[in-house]
């Protein structure tokens, strides 16, 4: 059983990342909101820095290799610390996966919705094999299952982008 000390104590830096600045203490659904802060972050880069289309999508994986690499022990230590196994709040799982989910996409609002709408119905569905990921250890199953979402939603957004 936890002391009231240990119960309070919180490491900074991984709940930072975790709920991705804030985004995930968002109500309601604060999932959306860290993948809505993801899109954001995403056309703020590609409007105020107007990179080539390459450079974009190097943008987005250094960003997902980061999101990965900070998110898996900062999910880890907040899951930990708040007792709860995928906690709500934690949504760094959802910026990694949304931005898989936006490679390859034009910069424009419609195709930033598209992704956003496909990633999260994929994230929520957890179609096969997405909701067996969850069941991987800590910070691994809280990101990865996300991941894979994300790229479900790439390859369905890839396809409509054929016709849009």
């Amino acid at each position: 059983m936890k002391t009231s000390s240990e119960a309070s104590h919180k490491t900074f830096w991984a709940w930072v990342v975790a709920t991705f600045f804030g985004a995930g203490l968002c109500k309601p659904a604060p999932g959306t909101w860290g993948s809505a802060a993801a899109v954001l972050l995403w056309a703020i880069a590609a409007w105020t820095f107007h990179p080539g289309i390459i450079a974009m999508q190097l943008i987005l994986f250094a960003g997902i290799v980061l999101a990965v690499a900070f998110g898996v022990p900062a999910a880890t230590i907040a899951s930990r610390e708040s007792g709860i196994h995928d906690p709500r709040f934690v949504v760094i799982d959802e910026v990694a996966g949304q931005w898989v989910a936006l490679l390859g996409a034009p910069f424009d609002w419609k195709h930033a919705l598209i992704s956003l709408f496909l990633f999260r119905v994929f994230d929520v569905l957890k179609p096969s094999p997405v909701r067996q990921l969850e069941s991987l250890p800590e910070g691994w199953g809280i990101v990865f299952d996300d991941l894979a979402a994300g790229l479900y939603a790439w390859g369905i957004g890839a396809l409509i982008r054929i016709w849009f």
